[in-house]
């Protein structure tokens, strides 16, 4: 066997052409590996380190320097990238987080920068009314939790009777105990519109946003009488009146001493209206007035007489004062002075 020191001067010994052939081949080589050779600056969570990597592969040159990349972590440019020469890679890595939402408690990892990315890279679904407590431009921290609170709102609609009111007008024709209805009531309608809010399906305020009177109410009329009611016999009969006046009430009867005539004089018995005069216990009798105070031919009740006509007129008669005539001078004297209550009547 040929010794290695005799294979060597056997090569060298081939001459110049070989040799040149040997150093271009060890040129080319070393020139490859330092074509393939780079520098990557790797930043992990703002710590940056620079790796050497012969790979083309982000993968690959990170997988060979022991640096992993976690599902949820988020890296730029993408693991399947081209790597080159000087080229920069940031890598975030994902942090454990707490989601509460819809009644369920959710533990994620996200590498997002904020609440509001968070969300819309997890596919979970926020309105605009939704509550987000932190606030939705929130930076993400490990171990923080994230509130959902769904915020819902509805309008209710509802009717409601509007009462009627109650007119009461007067009538001075009608007795104080007697009221007749001259136009009924009718309830009215409203529509109330109600915005009620709710978080996560529990109610948490409501708002009248509308009420339209749909049906005006109507009012209901009464007339209720004025006249005072006088019972004047055991049976409860009942008669109106208009008002009641306190008078001195004195009799007189057709005597000449009573009334300056004698049976033979002109007009004797007549009144001051020309009616007869007269005494009717189960009618109406005949009262002599002041006509300034009750009018004649006004219809009167006096306590202790009866009905009576104001027919009659007196000199002595003047103010509240009334005489009764009674057919005789006995019964007249009988009756004497007297102050009584007056019942002018309808």
């Amino acid at each position: 066997m040929e010794t290695i020191q005799n294979r060597i001067k056997k090569f060298f010994s081939v001459g110049p052409k070989s040799t040149f052939l040997l150093v271009l081949l060890i040129i080319g080589c070393f020139t490859i590996i330092y074509n393939l050779r780079k520098e990557v600056t790797v930043i992990v969570d703002g710590k940056e380190q620079t790796i050497v990597t012969y790979s083309s592969s982000l993968r690959n040159s990170l997988e060979r320097n022991g640096i992993t990349v976690g599902p949820k972590d988020k890296i730029i440019p993408g693991l399947d990238s081209i790597v080159e020469d000087g080229d920069k890679v940031v890598i975030t890595r994902a942090v454990n987080i707490n989601v509460l939402v819809d009644g369920k408690t959710l533990q994620l990892k996200t590498a997002e920068k904020n609440i509001e990315e968070m969300l819309i890279a997890e596919g979970i679904t926020v309105d605009e009314s939704d509550k987000v407590n932190p606030p939705r431009t929130q930076d993400i921290t490990k171990g923080m939790d994230v509130k959902i609170t769904r915020v819902t709102a509805e309008l209710v609609k509802e009717s409601q009777n509007i009462e009627y009111s109650t007119e009461i007008r007067k009538d001075n024709n009608l007795a104080s105990n007697v009221t007749k209805t001259i136009q009924e009531g009718q309830t009215g309608e409203r529509e109330i519109t109600t915005r009620v809010v709710y978080e996560d399906g529990k109610e948490v305020s409501r708002e009248v946003v509308s009420n339209v009177v749909t049906k005006q109410p109507v009012k209901k009329v009464l007339l209720q009488g004025t006249l005072g009611i006088l019972t004047f016999n055991r049976g409860g009969d009942q008669i109106a009146y208009e008002k009641v006046i306190r008078v001195k009430a004195t009799a007189y009867c057709p005597c000449k001493s009573c009334t300056g005539k004698d049976t033979s004089s002109p007009g004797y018995n007549r009144t001051a209206s020309g009616t007869q005069a007269k005494r009717n216990p189960n009618g109406y009798s005949t009262i002599a007035v002041d006509p300034r105070i009750i009018p004649l031919g006004t219809k009167v009740y006096v306590e202790g007489y009866g009905f009576a006509v104001a027919e009659d007129t007196g000199g002595a008669i003047k103010g509240n004062k009334i005489d009764c005539y009674f057919p005789t001078h006995s019964e007249a004297l009988q009756w004497g002075v007297k102050y009584k209550n007056v019942y002018i009547l309808k």
